[in-house]
């Protein structure tokens, strides 16, 4: 087996790359640990980075504040859902919210591993990430709004 090095400028980037290695039967593969775990072995090191995730996510005080709220309101979708379409809207619309939490709070913390300096796109990236939580924040008010408006006129 064969490596190949990555280039300069992305060694000086990424001091944790995993090079390349050139196989003569399957051509080039990445050398990482963590791609070549299989079955049962992948599922729990998969969950165990979930873990690290929702850790990751708790530091952040917007998604603290969406997990205290949706510790609230997912017992209450149980108890207000008529049947299961209104049940999995109500606590699908919570979840939701924590989701795109997750993934802006994912994209904010990728673009700020770049670099502290101001830059448009990296603007625009956090903007859009803002305004992904903004619509979910927005869909789930809506759908319970609905379902209480719906249970108050019956």
């Amino acid at each position: 087996m064969m490596h190949w090095p990555a280039p300069a400028w992305f060694q000086r980037h990424n001091p944790t790359h995993h090079f390349l290695m050139s196989d003569k039967t399957s051509g080039f593969t990445e050398v990482n640990p963590q791609k070549a775990r299989k079955g049962l072995n992948r599922i729990v090191h998969a969950c165990a980075y979930s873990i690290q995730g929702l850790s990751a996510g708790w530091s952040e005080t917007a998604f603290r504040q969406e997990a205290i709220a949706a510790a609230a309101l997912l017992p209450a979708a149980f108890w207000l859902g008529r049947g299961w379409v209104e049940t999995a809207m109500l606590a699908g619309s919570v979840l939701l919210v924590m989701i795109v939490e997750l993934l802006n709070t994912g994209i904010e913390s990728a673009i700020d591993r770049i670099g502290p300096e101001w830059h448009d796109l990296s603007k625009r990236a956090k903007d859009m990430g803002s305004a992904a939580v903004f619509l979910s924040l927005l869909l789930c008010v809506g759908v319970w709004l609905a379902a209480i408006v719906q249970i108050l006129q019956n």
